[in-house]
Order: structure tokens, then sequence, then C-alpha cells
């Protein structure tokens, strides 16, 4: 009950985007600055926030257990990659948009947000540890795959995967485990400035569904078959086997919402700069992020959790 309320929430923000765009408030320019300001400022704001809250610390073969499950997870997802296309029958020049839609969530801009509603800090912790493999499987085979289609071909940069997502995610670890003590002004501003993330990174979503008729994300069959697969079949199938061997409800939750949220809007970023197909990526950013509000909390009714 509480994530379906939380995600009726982020639905309503959702919306609420959507109705300021539509009036001309919020344009792509402005949505890109405010995109800007989740990724830079909101998004590692509630991440090292969770790391001030160390008073009652975690064991650490948590960490590694979530640590050892993002590298599970993220391999499989990898696996799948390769055949999920063909039984779709996807063409051969879509293929490496699917693989990216299908590896990469929303953990940022939906999965915080909502871990932090339904768990507090402690779960960010612990999906900061999905920040790692994302950010270096996304600015290496996430290119890659996108790349198909064109000639262009980047080089690996190391400065693209230590992104601030990263870095926040280590100065949180640090502050976690050393005990660092903060000034209650400095944990009033971080705290004051993570709350922005949820709201703001809703309204940019909302804004983009502009660039669509609604109606014709629901005309592509395979696209619409696609996202049942990646927001129920795979999150129940992934999140049930981690059940079998992981007592601990927070960190099936975490592992759960990781699997559950609808498709990075990176895949629609990196298919307009590498010469995919962005007019499909984009609808499976605004398709999985529609349906999201009805799946997850299926997904998380059938689970129990």
């Amino acid at each position: 009950m509480l994530l379906l309320q939380q995600m009726m929430a982020l639905f309503l923000m959702m919306l609420i985007g959507y109705l300021c765009a539509k009036i001309g408030a919020l344009d792509q320019t402005a949505s890109k600055k405010i995109s800007w300001l989740v990724v830079n400022v909101g998004n590692p704001a509630m991440i090292i926030a969770s790391g001030m809250d160390n008073e009652n610390p975690v064991e650490m073969k948590k960490i590694f257990l979530v640590i050892g499950l993002s590298l599970i997870i993220y391999a499989v997802l990898l696996l799948l990659s390769v055949f999920l296309p063909k039984i779709l029958g996807v063409k051969r020049e879509n293929d490496g948009v699917y693989r990216v839609m299908l590896i990469f969530s929303n953990i940022g801009f939906m999965g915080l947000p909502l871990l932090s509603a339904m768990y507090g800090g402690e779960s960010l912790l612990y999906a900061a540890m999905f920040f790692f493999p994302f950010n270096i499987l996304i600015y290496t085979y996430g290119i890659r795959a996108m790349q198909k289609r064109s000639d262009k071909k980047e080089k690996f940069q190391w400065k693209k995967v230590l992104n601030i997502g990263v870095i926040s995610s280590f100065v949180a670890l640090i502050i976690y485990f050393a005990r660092i003590p903060m000034p209650d002004f400095v944990k009033t501003t971080v705290n004051s400035m993570s709350e922005i993330t949820a709201p703001l990174s809703m309204m940019v979503i909302g804004a983009s569904f502009m660039e669509f008729k609604i109606k014709e994300l629901f005309t592509d069959v395979r696209l619409l078959l696609f996202s049942l697969i990646k927001l129920l079949l795979l999150p129940i199938a992934g999140t049930w086997l981690i059940m079998q061997f992981v007592t601990d409800p927070m960190i099936c939750g975490v592992c759960m919402v990781m699997l559950a949220t609808p498709v990075a809007s990176m895949a629609a970023m990196l298919a307009q700069q590498y010469d995919g197909n962005y007019a499909l990526a984009a609808k499976g950013v605004a398709l999985t992020t529609i349906l999201s509000v009805v799946t997850m909390p299926v997904v998380a009714a059938v689970l129990g959790l």
C-alpha cells in the first residue's frame, strides 16, 4: 500500500510536469537545466545524506552482499539482453536499443526517491552500490550497443565513469563507515537539497511526454511486450530468486526497486548522441514510466514486499 501511494504521488508530479509543459511553462531548455540540477545536486545530496545517517551503522557484510547482488543482477541482464531482442523479433538495427533499455533502469530519477520514502536513508546506501556497475556498463557496453548503426566509435573515458553519482557514492561510504561527524547545518543543507530530487525529476519526465501522442505509445505491440517483461516478469522472477537466499527485507526491497523501475532516460540520450533509434528509445522510456505506476505496486504485492 505504501508503494502504491508513493507511485501515485510520483504520477501526480509527472502530471504536473506535463501540464506545465502543455502551457509552455516548462520547455526543453528548462527541462535540461532542471535535469542537470537533479543529476548533479539532488541525487548526490540524497546519496550523501544516507551516509550521514551513521549513528547505527549497518554491518559491512551487508554492503558486500548488496555489491555482490548488484554484480549478479547486471551479469544476468547482460546475458538476457543477448537473447530477448531475438525472441521479440527485433530488427537488427534496433537490437542495441532494446539491449540498453533492458539492462539500464531509472535508478536515479525514480529509484532513489522511492526507496527514500519506503525505507529511509539506509536503503539509499544499498542503492548506491548499484551506481558503480551501472555507470561502468552504460559508458562502455551501452555506448557500443548504440553504435551498431553508426560508424562513429568512441574510446573508453574514465572521466565519464567516475561521474558525480559514483563520486557521491564513495563519499557517502567514507562518511558512513568512518563515522565522520557532520555539523547540524551541513546535515540540514544536504537533506534539504536532496528533497528537490523527486518533484523535479518527475516533472521533467512528465514534460517529456509532450514529445508524443500518448495513444501512440500503446500501439507498438513489440514495445508493449518488452515493457511487460521488463516491468513485471523480470523483477518478480529476479527478486523471488533473491528472496530464497537473502532474508533482509530491506535488501530484497532495494533489489526489487532497482529491477522494477522503468527504462533509464540515459537510453534515449545515448541513442540521440550515438545514432541509435532515438524515437524508439524515447518511446521506451515514456511507455515504461507510465506503466510503472501500475506495475511496481503489482510486483511488490506479488512478492509481499
